[in-house]
């Protein structure tokens, strides 16, 4: 095959997906025509409860529908959370470690001023807790 034969069926392959492409997309738009959507009359007062609570079922219907699998995607991603959490355990505790020896004189710095900002508040607490414990 020459060169000017394989540039020619490039081109009319090119074409033909071309024309199936707009064939597609032209068939696909026909179907989108939706008519307009009269928002007067679902936002009026009569109707715009209705609405709501017709959308309120829906969404109940379809949360009720995938609760199974809402439920086992929960109680999987518990799973793999305590996993990851007792697999890096240690690795968390000496990263706590050397953050605390790191800013250790920051910290303290902070506490510091944390606890003159907040005295009162934090008295206060001790006081509710420790009247609380008196009554139990």
């Amino acid at each position: 095959m020459k060169l000017e034969e394989l540039k020619n069926i490039r081109k009319e392959k090119l074409l033909a997906h071309k024309r199936k492409k707009r064939e597609y997309y032209l068939k696909n738009k026909n179907k989108e025509k939706k008519v307009a959507h009269d928002y007067e009359n679902d936002l009026s007062d009569l109707n715009f409860d209705f609405k709501i609570k017709e959308i309120i079922k829906q969404q109940k219907i379809h949360v009720d529908s995938r609760k199974e699998k809402i439920i086992k995607k929960i109680t999987q991603y518990k799973k793999q959370k305590q996993e990851y959490y007792f697999l890096n355990k240690n690795k968390r505790l000496e990263y706590d470690k050397d953050y605390r020896e790191k800013r250790k004189v920051e910290l303290k710095e902070y506490r510091k001023v944390y606890y003159e900002k907040n005295k009162k508040r934090i008295l206060e607490k001790q006081k509710e807790k420790r009247n609380s414990n008196k009554d139990n």
